[in-house]
């Protein structure tokens, strides 16, 4: 019997500090890079997406991949590129943890769209308020110190 799956994840993780440091100008650039990370991992990717301070992806994860090692191999590799390629002069790195939220294909679109429009989302609510809906929305319980 062959493995199928239909899992697809938001992937959510910001700056150390939640330090505005992802410029626009360069944004894009460490989203293709991230992209072709997970390709690398044969993911698919539906969407990738940030502003200043944080990132969100949207992708379907390889059964043979693990998320946690997906996260660290994102962040390291990334972390690397930003220095080496100067993205971001004063990026610190990626904080510690991560949000990662399981969804319905029937959700996708709607998913997408909403990554999509993280800039205009932020000028409304900032990441703090998001993240925490984010866990609600999904019954993960939280500690509110943990929400720098």
């Amino acid at each position: 019997m062959s493995t199928y799956t239909q899992i697809i994840y938001q992937l959510v993780f910001g700056t150390k500090n939640r330090e505005t440091t992802l410029s626009a100008a360069n944004r894009q650039e460490l989203f293709k890079y991230i992209c072709g990370i997970l390709q690398q991992k044969n993911c698919h990717v539906y969407q990738i997406n940030g502003v200043e301070d944080h990132i969100h992806i949207v992708t379907h994860l390889h059964p043979s991949v693990s998320l946690a090692s997906l996260i660290k191999d994102i962040k390291l590799a990334s972390s690397d590129y930003i220095k080496k390629n100067n993205l971001f002069p004063k990026f610190g790195g990626w904080q510690e943890g991560y949000g990662a939220f399981t969804y319905s294909i029937k959700e996708k679109d709607r998913l997408i769209e909403y990554v999509k429009n993280q800039e205009a989302h932020h000028k409304i609510k900032i990441f703090r308020e998001e993240y925490a809906e984010l866990l609600e929305e999904h019954g993960i319980a939280f500690n509110e110190k943990y929400l720098l």
